[in-house]
């Protein structure tokens, strides 16, 4: 039942269209999504249940910070001109550091191979890591991408949305609704929807977020990024949806498309020890990587 609606502004502005080819070829490969198990005390309840939902889900990062170590799930969906490709992963993620490691799967249909080992992904503040990323390079070599440079910000590039700048979105969130309260994996949690919008994330990120936010808040057609929310009742983010649209550059002749990327987090499992130890430079490949 929708308790209450919120709004504080926001809006969409036309910018640089990001390529379809950047969600598919240049990661390789990605996540999925899963249930999340974790116990609450219930005394986080006041802070969620009587918060204003836009102060509520703008505190969301800094409790996840406060959290330390999780288990992720993640999946991203896309869906352009009647093709659907799902990528899947799961791993653990540092908020306090910013940094994570996941196993990445891409689909058999879309990576061409049905013995596909998963791609191992390193996320880190500003650069994304990827072992085992194919079109060329070594199996034993790593590609380092810098996320500040992506016209996403690798918000859907690496085929994951880092589970941080998942969290610091909801910061820009501008029209929100309370959903009520639901179930998910045995945990409570309170149900938010609404829309962020891209800039304002970016001028609210933590200073690590801040670049890659910035980025796609240029390089995505659309500012405005729709979500549903849940949180539990220490007001952790327990799963996140985010709606991306951009419009992709059409082959010669062609016009070109709009592409949806429902990219969805789960998050369970605080407190989890979370190891990342980023590769040396001589471990970093940086031959020419095959496209297409």
């Amino acid at each position: 039942m929708v308790v209450q609606q919120y709004r504080d502004g926001g809006g969409a502005r036309a910018a640089r269209a990001l390529a379809v080819a950047g969600v598919i070829a240049v990661t390789a490969g990605c996540v999925g999504g899963g249930g999340g198990g974790g116990g609450s005390d219930g005394s986080g309840q006041r802070a969620v249940a009587a918060g204003r939902p836009l102060d509520v889900l703008g505190r969301a990062a800094g409790v996840l910070a406060e959290a330390g170590g999780a288990e992720a799930r993640t999946s991203m969906e896309t869906a352009a001109g009647g093709t659907r490709v799902t990528i899947r992963g799961e791993g653990t993620y540092d908020f306090r550091a910013q940094m994570g490691r996941l196993k990445v799967v891409l689909p058999t249909d879309a990576a061409g191979a049905d013995d596909r080992r998963p791609i191992t992904e390193l996320l880190a503040p500003g650069a994304l890591y990827m072992k085992n990323r194919g079109a060329g390079v070594p199996d034993d070599k790593w590609v380092r991408i810098d996320t500040t440079a992506l016209e996403d910000g690798n918000l859907v590039t690496g085929g994951v949305t880092d589970p941080m700048a998942a969290a610091e979105l909801l910061r820009g969130a501008a029209d929100v609704t309370y959903e009520g309260k639901s179930e998910l994996a045995g945990v409570t949690v309170h149900h938010y929807r609404g829309v962020a919008d891209l800039n304002r994330a970016a001028r609210a990120a933590s200073p690590q977020s801040r670049g890659a936010l910035s980025a796609a808040a240029k390089g995505f057609s659309k500012d405005a990024v729709p979500f549903d929310a849940y949180l539990d009742e220490e007001g952790r983010l327990r799963k996140v949806r985010h709606r991306f649209s951009f419009a992709s550059e059409g082959r010669e002749g062609q016009e070109a498309a709009e592409v949806t990327v429902v990219s969805t987090l789960l998050l369970y499992g605080f407190g989890a020890p979370v190891t990342v130890k980023l590769p040396d430079e001589d471990d970093i490949y940086t031959g020419e990587i095959r496209q297409g």
